[in-house]
C-alpha cells in the first residue's frame, strides 16, 4: 500500500459509507481507524495499511475537505504520541489489540507516570517499587508533574523491580489502570493558576504480569523510545506559517503599530526567522520518521522549542507594555489541555516557564545533544556501575 491514489479511493469509501453530516463522531472515528486510515504507516488491523508515514496527509487532506471530525490530538496528545508507538514496538498482540483503537479514537485518555519528587532529571534513580506476587506485580510510590492524571484511564509507569543491580537496569515498563483503587490523583497548582499537572500516589496497585511491555528489567530501553516520541511530539509538531508563539505577537506587531520600536523591531525578526527555522527543521524531522524510530534529533528541536516559546512570549509581554502585565483568570482548573494561543500575553509568558522542564529539561537534553548527536566525551558518572540501593539519596 504505496499509492496515493488508492488512499483516496479508500477515504472516499469511508466517507460515502460514513457521510460526517450523518455519522456520529465516534463511529466516524472507529470506522476510520478499522479502515486503517488512523495513521496509515502502522500495520492491517491496528489502525493502518502499513503504508509510508508521509501518505497520512493525502487521507488528512481529503477528511478534512469534507468536514470529516478528527480525534482531538491535543487531548490526546500523551496517547498518540508516547503510549501507542511504545505499545506497537514492544507489545503483545494481544495489547496492541486491546490499547490501540480506543487510545486513537480519545475513548481512553493515557498519561506518563515517569517523573518522581526524586528523580526528575535522573529519571533512572526512580524509587517507586514494584514486587512480583503470583500472576502480577505489587506498586508502591509517587509519581508527579503527571499531565492528565485526572483524566486518564490507563498511564504508561516505569517502576522499579530489582534495588540489587545498577539503576538503568532495574527498571520494568508497564500499563497502570487509573481507576485502581491504590492510585491517587492530586492536583499540582502551576504559577498560570491551572493544575494542569498532577501528583499521583500508588499504594498496593495491583498489575498484572499482561499489562508489562518488554521484558523485566528493559524498562529503560523501551522508555527510551516513550522519550524520544516525547521529544519530537512536543517539539516537532506539524505548524502553519507563523504557528505557535510567533503568531500572537506578528499580528500584535501589525495591528498596533503605536507600539513598535526599532530594537523591538530588530528582536521580532529574529525571533520570526528563528520559528521559521524551526518549523521547516521540524519538517525535516517528520520526514527522516518515515524512514525509521525518532532518535536524539528531537531533543534539539525540543531545546528549540523551549527556548523560542519564553523568548516570543517575554517579547511579546513587553510590545505590549502595561497591557502585557494584565492576566486574564487565575481561577482554579483542571483544563483538559495547554492552549498557549488561545489565552492572552500574560498566560503565555507564565506557562512557557515550564516548557524547559517538561519532556526533559533543557540541561538533559543539551548533554543528549552533545554527546548522542555531536559525539563529544560523555560526562563522568561515577554511579553507573553501584547497585541503585546503595547510591547515596
Amino acid at each position: 500500500m504505496t499509492d496515493a491514489g488508492e488512499l483516496r479511493r479508500r477515504t472516499q469509501e469511508l466517507l460515502a459509507a460514513h457521510p460526517p453530516a450523518e455519522t456520529e463522531r465516534l463511529d466516524f472515528l472507529r470506522a476510520r481507524f478499522d479502515a486503517g486510515l488512523a495513521w496509515v504507516h502502522y500495520p492491517q488491523g491496528l489502525g493502518g495499511l502499513g503504508a509510508p508515514r508521509s501518505l497520512q496527509t493525502v487521507v488528512d487532506a481529503e477528511l478534512e475537505a469534507a468536514g470529516a471530525p478528527d480525534n482531538d490530538p491535543r487531548r490526546i496528545g500523551i496517547g498518540l504520541g508516547m503510549a501507542a508507538p511504545t505499545i506497537l514496538k514492544y507489545g503483545t498482540e494481544e495489547q496492541k489489540r486491546r490499547f490501540l483503537r480506543p487510545l486513537w479514537t480519545g475513548e481512553e485518555v493515557w498519561c506518563q507516570l515517569f517523573s518522581e519528587p526524586g528523580a526528575g532529571s535522573d529519571l533512572a534513580a526512580l524509587g517507586t517499587r514494584a514486587v512480583r506476587e503470583g500472576d502480577g506485580w505489587l506498586v508502591n510510590g509517587q509519581k508527579v508533574w503527571t499531565s492528565s492524571a485526572h483524566l486518564a484511564r490507563w498511564a504508561i509507569l516505569i517502576a522499579r523491580t530489582d534495588p540489587d543491580v545498577p539503576k538503568h537496569q532495574g527498571i520494568t515498563y508497564f500499563v497502570c489502570d487509573m481507576t485502581d483503587p491504590g492510585v491517587e490523583v492530586r492536583p499540582l497548582r502551576q504559577i498560570t493558576g491551572e493544575a494542569e499537572f498532577n501528583e499521583v500516589f500508588l499504594t498496593g496497585v495491583g498489575i498484572p504480569d499482561a499489562h508489562r511491555l518488554g521484558e523485566v528489567g528493559d524498562g529503560w530501553r523501551v522508555a527510551q523510545t516513550t522519550l524520544n516520541n516525547e521529544r519530537v511530539a512536543i517539539g516537532g509538531m506539524r505548524l502553519p506559517r507563523e504557528g505557535g508563539m510567533i503568531g500572537p505577537v506578528s499580528r500584535t506587531w501589525r495591528e498596533r503599530p503605536e507600539l513598535r520600536t526599532p530594537d523591538l523591531h530588530q528582536r521580532l525578526l529574529g525571533l520570526w526567522v528563528e520559528a521559521e527555522v524551526a518549523r521547516f527543521t521540524g519538517e525535516r524531522l517528520r520526514q527522516q520518521l518515515t524512514v525509521g524510530q525518532p532518535g536524539p534529533e528531537g531533543a534539539g528541536m525540543k531545546l528549540a522549542f523551549a527556548r523560542l516559546n519564553q523568548e516570543i512570549s517575554g517579547l511579546e509581554v513587553e510590545l505590549r507594555g502595561e497591557e502585557g502585565l494584565l492576566y486574564d483568570d487565575w481561577t482554579m482548573r483542571r483544563p483538559e489541555l495547554v492552549d498557549f494561543t488561545g489565552r492572552d500575553a500574560g498566560y503565555r509568558y507564565l506557562r512557557s516557564k515550564g516548557n524547559s522542564i517538561e519532556g526533559g529539561t533543557s540541561e538533559v537534553l543539551l548533554n543528549i545533544v552533545a554527546e548522542r548527536v555531536l559525539g563529544l566525551p560523555a560526562e563522568p558518572r561515577t554511579d553507573k556501575d553501584v547497585a541503585w540501593k546503595d547510591l547515596a539519596r
